[in-house]
């Protein structure tokens, strides 16, 4: 068992990926109290999952104008200049930190770091360590936040914000008129029950929305919770309509697809057709090493128009030791009956990556004073219409920095009052009782979204996304409203938000750019404008 959990913190973070655990950190080093809570175990996250690398300006043959030039390119005219510069600035600085922390980056046999290449890069320029990076760089983060006396709070669920206007609306003396947070209520999984946490500040961390589509590479807990946690709050949501596919993962029948790391085409493995001819010459000059976007939509259109379930990655054509480069990668596949040493991988897209999120500046800051959003929940400018391979994890531990040092600041320079927050009130009906029904609602939700809210789109289809989600929504928040919470309903309340985000974020952009494509508007805009979708609030 771990610590109890207190009842009032200066900062409390929702989610134990990078972002996470890379802003708590530098927080508690200033000496304030910190509480991470987590849905499932410490360790289960997106960052956990993640097999490339961190992209970073790290070699002699490459600089900081070609990275800009790579990132704003795969942007595809959206990205924010400035936060690119400066992210990508500062990246290098920010993988010293990593290796202080004791992340061993892969090297070559004569001692310099080992540098991938992925779809998008002119350069090799991707950190990595083996195919578990993620997975690396988490296991340090977790044993230096243990060090600095960070408190871990696992399987606790952030429902909702407490916000000024939500206190006063229930009679609570909140001076002013100005809103910003005062807390959240948590579901706290190991006893059932709601507990109600007063913060200073919140760090929105909780990663992607994979979730809301039948098939995707992310975990379950990629729920889209804090999205909809700060669309319930009252702030816009911008560009959600930006779902990157990763365009290969292995090709299963099952709803978990296994992801196969976009590093394998990076170090030879080409795209190829049931007859073993390779196919994205024709889509793209850099051809398997295109933009994500691109690969994507060429693979379903090769799929569509010769009626395959799947294309395949000719790994056994390489010309490297597949087993020592990609042991993640090797095992998964033997597990599923392939060995990528004999055969080719069959693979086809999945919903991988948003790209869209809670705005935020390069300080993690959001428009409510308090509330600060870090890793894939925010969109910050950096990845515009389509993130280039790599620049997340970079993103990550380069705003948590950033964002650290802003909420030290806020919580020295405008230090709030703890107010006494009213109580959870519960249902009465157990959620359990209606299981069969959430089950079912949630099958429909994915189903919805990956057919007509995927790769290809049109207005028709995403018209009748609205439509079937905006009932599933009814049904699903009337049930809330009466039930008892609990993880289940928690998380379908959430994909439900997220998904009907989703869709009206992507009927508002008139026109076909980056992820995202339609049919009744293949063109490009004159001018790349970013699109706000109002709140939901609850």
């Amino acid at each position: 068992m771990g610590q109890p959990m207190k009842a009032e913190y200066d900062l409390v973070i929702v989610g134990s990926g990078i972002a996470g655990l890379s802003f708590a950190l530098k927080v508690a080093q200033a000496g304030h109290s910190v509480a991470i809570l987590t849905k499932k175990d410490k360790a289960e996250s997106n960052t956990n999952y993640a097999q490339g690398g961190i992209a970073a300006v790290t070699s002699a043959g490459d600089d900081l104008e070609k990275h800009v030039s790579d990132t704003m390119e795969a942007g595809d005219g959206l990205c924010d200049a400035q936060v690119v510069r400066e992210v990508l600035s500062d990246g290098p600085a920010r993988i010293e930190d990593l290796v202080e922390l004791g992340v061993a980056f892969t090297s070559l046999d004569d001692g310099r770091i080992s540098l991938g290449r992925e779809g998008g890069h002119s350069e090799r320029r991707v950190l990595h360590v083996k195919d578990m990076t993620g997975k690396a760089i988490e296991e340090a983060l977790l044993a230096a936040i243990a060090r600095e006396g960070v408190e871990i709070h696992e399987h606790l669920f952030g429902i909702d914000l407490i916000t000024a206007r939500k206190a006063r609306k229930l009679g609570i003396q909140v001076e002013g008129n100005e809103d910003f947070v005062l807390g959240l209520y948590a579901y706290d999984a190991s006893a059932a029950a709601v507990r109600t946490v007063s913060a200073r500040s919140i760090l929105l961390a909780t990663g992607g929305t994979g979730q809301t589509y039948l098939y995707t590479t992310n975990p379950s807990i990629a729920t889209g919770d804090g999205v909809a946690m700060a669309s319930r709050a009252g702030l816009s949501i911008a560009n959600l309509e930006f779902i990157q596919f990763h365009p290969t993962t292995f090709h299963s029948l099952e709803a978990d697809r296994f992801l196969i790391t976009e590093a394998v085409r990076g170090e030879g493995a080409k795209l190829v057709d049931g007859n073993g001819n390779p196919i994205m010459g024709k889509y793209h000059p850099l051809a398997d090493l295109a933009p994500r976007d691109i690969v994507a939509r060429a693979i379903d259109r090769e799929m569509k128009r010769s009626g395959v379930p799947c294309l395949w990655l000719d790994t056994p054509a390489m010309s490297i030791d597949f087993r020592d480069r990609f042991p993640t990668v090797y095992e998964n596949c033997l597990k599923r009956g392939v060995d990528p040493v004999k055969e080719r991988i069959p693979v086809v897209p999945a919903a991988h990556y948003s790209c869209g999120g809670i705005p935020a500046g390069l300080d993690c800051s959001t428009e409510m004073p308090g509330l600060y959003a870090c890793g894939e929940v925010a969109c910050t400018g950096l990845h515009g219409a389509n993130r280039l391979a790599s620049n997340s994890l970079l993103e990550a531990v380069v705003l948590a920095f950033r964002g650290a040092e802003a909420v030290n600041a806020y919580l020295a320079d405008k230090k709030k009052p703890l107010f006494s927050l009213p109580e959870w009130v519960d249902g009465d009906v157990p959620a359990s009782d209606e299981r069969v029904v959430l089950s079912h609602n949630l099958d429909e939700l994915k189903r919805t979204m990956w057919d007509y809210v995927g790769i290809v789109r049109s207005t028709k289809r995403l018209e009748r996304a609205r439509s079937r989600i905006r009932n599933l929504s009814r049904e699903i928040n009337e049930y809330y409203w009466n039930a008892k919470v609990d993880l289940p309903l928690l998380e379908v309340r959430n994909l439900v938000c997220v998904a009907e985000l989703i869709v009206r974020s992507a009927l508002s952009r008139k026109e076909s750019r980056g992820l995202h494509y339609t049919l009744d508007y293949p063109d490009k805009a004159e001018t790349a404008e970013t699109v706000l979708v109002e709140p939901m609030r609850s």
